[in-house]
């Protein structure tokens, strides 16, 4: 899915669903973003495979990689996940490719796909004009400093969580934001009361942030 809010956008968006929605799910949002009507940007909202997803008795639906247990951040799928950042890096590439710069360009996600954006973003060399990692946790944690890219640090990072959310306990989704900011990331964290999802306070400040991103 491609969406784009004006002619030769300079600007781009990469968001990336959670756990058994598509890449229309965030589609809707895009009207609802100022910053993306102050300037063409262009939209691009990804559809994960279709593979068996452990935690749900092996149903097959779109997933960034399996979930294989109520643990979610400990025995992680490192195959699938690194699959997922191999897909995303190309997708990046390839707006660079149309010409976006990089400082232009923002990774998004929310749940399991905000943890392949922090996961996919901060391992990149060149400095991407933000991250945004909605009702999620950063993956593969322990390893931060072997993977983390030459300069991420400088990266704006946005991470929104419900109070209330039942499936990324909002502590864990904290936790990784403290991680974040203790190994000198710019991470501003905000929290709703909502359970997982998103809200029009949560979209009000997300557009306020890709403004900042962007001037």
């Amino acid at each position: 899915m491609v969406r784009e809010t004006g002619p030769n956008p300079q600007h781009a968006v990469i968001w990336l669903h959670g756990l058994g929605a598509d890449g229309h799910d965030f589609e809707p949002i895009v009207p609802h973003l100022s910053a993306a009507a102050a300037r063409p940007v262009r939209f691009v909202f990804p559809h994960a495979p279709v593979q068996p997803v452990t935690i749900n008795g092996g149903m097959a639906m779109r997933a960034w990689y399996d979930i294989l247990g109520m643990d979610i951040d400990r025995n992680q799928d490192r195959s699938g996940i690194m699959a997922s950042v191999a897909a995303t890096d190309r997708l990046i590439d390839d707006e660079l490719a149309r010409g976006i710069s990089p400082d232009r360009l923002v990774l998004a996600g929310f749940s399991q796909g905000g943890a392949i954006a922090l996961r996919c973003g901060l391992a990149r060399d060149e400095r991407l004009a933000g991250i945004m990692a909605l009702s999620t946790h950063l993956l593969e944690e322990d390893g931060l400093d072997r993977w983390v890219g030459s300069s991420a640090r400088d990266i704006p990072i946005f991470m929104g969580h419900g109070s209330q959310d039942p499936i990324v306990p909002v502590g864990l989704g904290q936790g990784s934001a403290d991680r974040l900011k203790q190994a000198g990331f710019d991470v501003e964290w905000q929290t709703w009361p909502m359970q997982h999802a998103v809200c029009p306070e949560e979209i009000a400040a997300i557009d306020r942030w890709l403004d900042n991103c962007w001037t």
